[in-house]
């Protein structure tokens, strides 16, 4: 039976830095697979099989996945060559009998440290997430600072930020609310910025971590779930209009075409000479007929699309053939509530012994980001 095993392949996985269902497809078959993830018992089982079931070959992704030290890693190498085993890491195009330098190993093993370096960052800023502690650096955006671990609203800023919310809410114009944080606070932020800070998780009591992951309710909100939601439907509506149109302070702007000419229309102004006193009317910007379309009152013009708007607007909801919200809504309730019943299962769970920490720290971290996607707008 030892004598038919001749390929042998192993597979490392970090849990907090690597998906434990990504598969791997290996270039030649494989006669044993070890599988580790985040602690190493399988390796010793494969050193054990290596020493009486002897294969030729032995199969990694790369060669630090035989270690957690570069030293570490250049010592079991040495080891399993010594036995006569020929190592191939696939993503490194590394192979014993490939006749690969000892400075080639040293470079490559350089390399290995440098990455190990990283992958424990990496791990660092992993547990980081798993305990809900804010992403390493300065509170992202304005309106917070930085605590022992979590983000602290910072009073003098807070306010600011909230009244440029609170105006977007109010008239559901970006550049609008723009004009006015400059206007009232001499405070000058781009549109870019503005929209920014409107659908921020931050500003909404969430942590966004760099892997995009969301972690809901972890600090103070400067925006209620609510407010969210509405700012979230009025970008999603304004999305659909010219930019202008959609930051524009006049209603009607770049909404009307020439029912003659169906050239678009602009809103121009006028003042009697000595007069305060301020005329809109809606004008073809380019009519092509001779002689041209008179321009039209703005306000007659507003009020009858006011009145049918209201004439028709029932009626036309009344044909709609809309879902039971009624019924996604509880289906949506009922995904949340079994979710936090498992939340709350977890710490008996370890403290019986059958998860232990970093498991159920993982598992918690996994079920508080998808209840995300069980929001209720």
């Amino acid at each position: 039976m030892a004598g038919t095993v001749t390929t042998f392949a192993y597979i490392y996985r970090d849990p907090l830095l690597e998906p434990i269902t990504e598969d791997w497809c290996w270039e030649m078959p494989c006669d044993r697979l070890y599988q580790d993830l985040g602690q190493r018992q399988q390796w010793q089982q494969l050193w054990d099989d290596c020493q009486t079931a002897q294969p030729q070959q032995l199969l990694l992704r790369t060669l630090e996945e035989l270690g957690d030290t570069a030293i570490e890693v250049g010592d079991r190498l040495e080891k399993l060559e010594a036995l006569g085993i020929e190592v191939i890491a696939a993503k490194q195009a590394y192979r014993t009998s490939a006749n690969n330098t000892k400075a080639h190993l040293l470079k490559l093993l350089a390399v290995i440290a440098e990455n190990q370096r990283c992958n424990r960052l990496r791990q660092g800023h992993a547990r980081n997430r798993l305990n809900a502690l804010p992403p390493p650096g300065k509170a992202p955006l304005q309106a917070y600072r930085r605590g022992k671990d979590r983000y602290l609203l910072d009073r003098s800023t807070a306010p600011v930020v909230k009244d440029f919310c609170d105006r977007f809410l109010l008239y559901g114009s970006l550049r609008g609310a723009v004009r006015y944080l400059e206007k009232r606070y001499g405070k000058k932020i781009s549109a870019s910025t503005g929209r920014r800070w409107l659908t921020s998780p931050v500003y909404r009591g969430d942590l966004l971590y760099q892997n995009q992951d969301i972690l809901r309710n972890t600090h103070s909100a400067i925006l209620s779930r609510e407010e969210a939601a509405q700012i979230d439907r009025l970008l999603r509506r304004n999305g659909r209009l010219p930019a202008r149109t959609a930051s524009a302070p006049r209603s009607l702007a770049g909404l009307t075409l020439c029912a003659q000419c169906q050239s678009p229309m602009t809103i121009t102004r006028a003042r009697g000479r000595g007069q305060s006193k301020e005329y809109l009317y809606l004008r073809p910007a380019r009519c092509p007929l001779q002689p041209h379309c008179r321009a039209l009152s703005y306000e007659k013009i507003l009020e009858a699309t006011i009145d049918r708007i209201c004439n028709d607007l029932p009626s036309a909801v009344a044909e709609l053939n809309l879902p039971n919200l009624s019924t996604i809504k509880a289906g949506i309730t009922s995904k949340i509530e079994q979710k936090e019943a498992v939340l709350s299962q977890l710490p008996s769970l370890q403290a019986t012994g059958i998860l232990d920490e970093d498991t159920a720290l993982l598992r918690a971290y996994t079920l508080r980001v998808s209840l995300l996607n069980c929001r209720i707008d």
